[in-house]
């Protein structure tokens, strides 16, 4: 692996190597290894510590602002494309262990695989540390974006659209079904999305987040060509408080 020492230094928080390694270890770099420990468990743990940092900064930053609105802000700030640009601000996308496939496709600017590494890496830093160390990197690293207009801008994704969209139309709860194909070093996910029983459109992407938004994306456009729907079926801005985002 690569000397992390410069990688550290752009953290600002000096996790013990062996955390640091399992976070940079994608699955297609562990297959080819035999099967190793990926950091898809830190990956999991680190959304969360994410989550709760950036809802927390949220809350406590924008008292005027409704339930839909700070959704719409925290789903910009966590998504893939936000993240991968912290990660490649990072250069994180040299250290990441890959596999001699997505090596070959370019795997490290890819920007799935930037953002669950980001992601890993902030689980990571919780492990070693503990949450207020780790909550300080994602606000040091994250933070500005909650800042940034053009972030920010992009804040209504097609899960957070769809979100509205049953709500304001009391269609029922959303669930997202999930399944995936392949080895797992390479494997692809179909998603298809069923409210209230109902199911809409359906999604592929080399991750369940990317398969998930494409299903609601989907979803989306089905509920907009509908008989007697507007356009745009999102509720008015000004309407009631909508459900949070998934």
């Amino acid at each position: 692996m690569k000397n992390t020492a410069e990688l550290t230094k752009r953290l600002g928080v000096d996790i013990d190597t062996e955390t640091l390694r399992l976070a940079l270890t994608h699955r297609s770099y562990a297959y080819e290894q035999g099967g190793i420990p990926t950091n898809e468990r830190l990956e999991f743990l680190g959304d969360s510590v994410l989550g709760l940092s950036v809802t927390d900064a949220l809350y406590r930053d924008n008292p005027g602002l409704s339930e839909g609105e700070l959704a719409k802000r925290r789903s910009a700030v966590v998504s893939t494309k936000a993240l991968a640009g912290v990660a490649r601000a990072l250069d994180l996308g040299n250290y990441v262990l890959l596999g001699q496939g997505e090596k070959l496709t370019n795997g490290r600017d890819k920007a799935s695989i930037l953002a669950d590494t980001m992601e890993a890496v902030i689980g990571a830093a919780y492990l070693s540390h503990g949450i207020e160390t780790a909550r300080a990197m994602v606000m040091r690293l994250i933070g500005p974006l909650l800042r940034d207009s053009a972030v920010l801008g992009e804040g209504t994704d097609w899960k957070t659209r769809i979100q509205e969209t049953a709500a304001a139309r009391r269609l029922g709860l959303i669930d997202y079904q999930v399944d995936g194909t392949g080895p797992d070093h390479a494997r692809t996910f179909t998603a298809r999305l069923v409210i209230g029983g109902v199911e809409y459109g359906s999604g592929c992407g080399h991750s369940k987040k990317e398969a998930e938004q494409a299903a609601a994306a989907e979803s989306w456009k089905l509920l907009a060509d509908a008989p007697g729907a507007s356009a745009d079926p999102r509720p008015e801005p000004a309407g009631g408080s909508s459900a949070d985002s998934a």
